[in-house]
């Protein structure tokens, strides 16, 4: 039975402790609400992006976690990132995929091969250093400390009903480079 977002979102925000988080799309304003404390950086008109963005964070700041909390529409958009995920080995990066099967944000227009494409066994196979998998929200409770303390790059699929009730357009009215600069500030003068 697939998992309510918003549960599955406030467990992470559970978790998140000083982990960076980039949420993308649909996932944006919930988290700006669930976890309104700590460094976030939206993943905010460049669809596909979200994992790149984290990636680059997790390099930059190789002492803090930052968990990616990616759509299975846009990480669709840019498959090649499990491998280059895979290939830099950042031991920091948690990449999560709510599966909702749809493009949610322009439509619910479905994804291509949304009943059967598996997110964790591409992961698995590009190389990540854990996979998981979740279609039960106790289950994800139960094991999401473990998933989060493994060394990374870590993915986790998480198979969930749409958002509901999204914003308008699928994202809140926020500006990347406001909330880049922002999480800049707040790393400090070396990020």
């Amino acid at each position: 039975m697939p998992i309510q977002p918003l549960a599955a979102l406030r467990a992470i925000a559970e978790l998140r402790a000083a982990a960076i988080v980039v949420p993308t799309m649909t996932a944006v304003e919930p988290w700006h609400r669930l976890s309104p404390e700590g460094i976030t950086v939206p993943c905010i008109g460049f669809m596909g992006g979200a994992s790149s963005l984290g990636l680059g964070l997790a390099l930059a700041q190789p002492q803090r976690k930052v968990i990616v909390l990616d759509g299975d529409g846009s990480l669709c958009m840019q498959l090649g990132v499990l491998a280059t995920n895979a290939g830099a080995a950042a031991p920091n990066l948690y990449h999560v995929v709510l599966k909702n099967r749809v493009y949610q944000v322009s439509g619910s227009q479905p994804i291509p091969a949304a009943d059967r494409i598996d997110f964790a066994a591409m992961a698995r196979g590009a190389g990540y250093a854990a996979v998981y998998a979740f279609d039960d929200l106790e289950d994800l409770r139960v094991r999401l400390p473990e998933a989060l303390a493994a060394t990374g790059p870590v993915f986790i699929e998480l198979t969930t009903e749409e958002m509901p009730d999204p914003p308008k357009g699928g994202v809140i009215a926020a500006s990347f480079p406001a909330e880049a600069a922002a999480a800049r500030a707040a790393l400090g003068p070396s990020s």
